[in-house]
């Protein structure tokens, strides 16, 4: 094709797409292995923030990358609320939550733009380019025939037609290509994958406001009305406060569901403040947009080599902040089974098929909460508008019920997706003997304090940095422990194996831990012939 060319070699992976899935796919690829583009349709980097929120689950994934504590330097830790309802209010501390098994036993607010910022500043240190205003136009060989209904891809590397913001194209080959491109995803119509769901009849509107009146900014203000909830956060990027409400939709008949939509009217946005009873008066409008709403899945986030991650496989509403969060636990999932795949020497069909296996499964369950949530905050629904009519009438129990910290943490730990395991998988094994004192295989392993070399450490610092770790019992034998040793690359070679020796824990057995932090394999003595099966089944073992 002839005119603009891809500044860039052709890599292991292509990103589609540099919100949080992508530009988090990318540092996830790259720290294992791979060689990455990113390409982004967008023009200019910065953008209003949809997200405000990070889990604990997120943070910790990403905290092997380099980047959480940054994250956390531009963050609220500690977010106190103040919950109107009707002429009460109620005070609830969210950021003191008794999580002993995690370092981040706390609800984190930071700006989606934040986020994204300090992802792309990681990438940039890391040599890898992003690059905007770039767009994927589909493949230039295409999809050559359909198999069962799902288009079939030819064989040999991705061809990706790209354009440039002058109408300038090229082409850039790759071994595997993410679609980390929103909910209007040019990827996931290119695989034929259904989306499947339905819109909601309600809408946000997001909103940078200046007000009137005597808010404490060092509070998130939260109004309970029948008509839904309207939230006021003093982390607006163009004004000091940033509004979140919802109102019945009036999609425009063009929507973009996912994408931030048209300015609101002035009077509605004012409007909207003054029918919550925030006490609170619009003096300017620096930025407003209204956001359609929908919750929806693919019917399959892969085929061959090409993958779906973040909001192009599934949309959710925003209740409970799991949309960013969902997106950057997609692309720890995934960023390394490319990473090793793209290092392994050998096709790894099955390590990859278990990405689509795993967190297709995991992204019904978090739209399950989010769609019960967003029922009970905005549904217009009789029972719903009922349910929060009712609430002011509970408002003199609420101090005491969220006074109990328990129950605060129940709800934070709720939004951390403890729900969410791949003990299903394939690459989730049992050797023999099983080590029962750990968790199964497919299960989050906990931040635990253990003894190494005298000294005691966490388990998530232990396990902080890319890679595959070993666990090793205090008793394990030294042959043992030598034998897997020699399973370990030479520096730069392939992926990375770490091993520790847990002198806190009496026993024979090691553990294998996933780069993304879950158990792998556990296996009652350290047999290095049952460990290397596994290693090579994940790409971390030669043949």
């Amino acid at each position: 094709m002839a005119g603009w060319k891809s500044p860039t070699a052709d890599t292991d992976v292509l990103v589609v797409g540099a919100g949080p899935a992508g530009l988090a796919t990318a540092l996830q690829a790259h720290a294992h292995g791979a060689t990455v583009r990113v390409v982004d349709r967008r023009e200019h980097r910065v953008r209003p923030s949809r997200a405000m929120m990070l889990h604990a689950r997120a943070l910790e994934g990403l905290r092997p990358l380099g980047v959480t504590e940054e994250l956390l330097n531009r963050a609220d830790t500690t977010p106190e609320a103040r919950i109107y309802l009707g002429r009460r209010t109620v005070e609830a501390r969210l950021g003191h939550a008794d999580l002993p098994d995690t370092a981040f036993p706390h609800l984190t607010l930071v700006r989606q733009a934040d986020v994204e910022d300090v992802l792309w500043k990681a990438l940039h240190a890391r040599g890898v380019p992003v690059d905007w205003g770039v767009e994927f136009r589909g493949l230039v060989h295409g999809l050559t025939a359909e198999s069962g209904g799902v288009p079939v891809l030819p064989e040999g590397p991705v061809h990706a037609d790209l354009q440039d913001v002058h109408g300038g194209r090229g082409v850039h080959r790759s071994r595997f290509l993410a679609g980390c491109d929103g909910q209007s995803s040019t990827v996931r119509g290119l695989l034929g994958a259904q989306w499947r769901g339905g819109t909601y009849g309600v809408e946000a509107v997001m909103a940078d406001l200046e007000l009137d009146g005597s808010l404490d900014s060092g509070l998130l203000h939260v109004a309970v009305g029948q008509a839904g909830l309207v939230f006021l956060f003093a982390l607006g990027e163009g004004a000091t406060w940033r509004m979140l409400a919802t109102r019945p939709a009036v999609p425009p008949p063009d929507a973009r569901f996912g994408q931030l939509g048209p300015p609101v009217p002035a009077e509605d946005v004012a409007r909207l403040v003054r029918e919550s009873g925030l006490g609170a008066a619009v003096r300017e409008v620096r930025w407003s947009a209204q956001i359609p709403l929908q919750h929806r899945i693919a019917s399959t986030f892969g085929n061959g080599p090409i993958f779906l991650a973040g909001d192009a496989a599934h949309a959710h509403s925003p209740a409970g902040g799991q949309g960013m969060n969902n997106g950057i636990l997609d692309a720890l999932n995934l960023g390394w089974k490319l990473g090793f795949a793209s290092t392994a020497g050998r096709p790894l069909p099955e390590l990859l098929e278990t990405y689509g296996q795993e967190r297709r499964l995991a992204a019904r369950r978090v739209l399950a909460l989010t769609h019960v949530i967003f029922f009970g905050e905005a549904s217009p629904h009789p029972a719903a508008r009922l349910a929060r009519n009712v609430l002011p009438l509970l408002a003199p129990a609420l101090p005491m019920l969220l006074r109990q910290r328990w129950l605060t943490s129940k709800g934070i730990r709720l939004l951390a997706q403890p729900f969410v395991h791949y003990r299903n998988s394939v690459i989730s094994r049992d050797g023999t003997p099983p080590a029962k004192a750990w968790p199964r295989p497919g299960a989050r392993l906990p931040d635990a304090s253990v003894s190494v070399d005298g000294r005691l450490v966490r388990l998530h610092e232990l396990t902080s940095v890319p890679g595959i770790h070993l666990l090793l019992e205090r008793d394990a034998e030294p042959v043992a422990s030598a034998a897997l040793r020699t399973l370990l690359p030479a520096e730069g070679q392939g992926p990375r194996l770490h091993v520790h020796r847990l002198t806190s824990h009496p026993g024979q057995g090691v553990v294998a831990v996933r780069p993304d932090g879950y158990v792998g394999f556990r296996c009652g003595e350290a047999d290095p012939v049952q460990l290397r099966a596994w290693l090579r089944l994940v790409g971390a073992a030669p043949d």
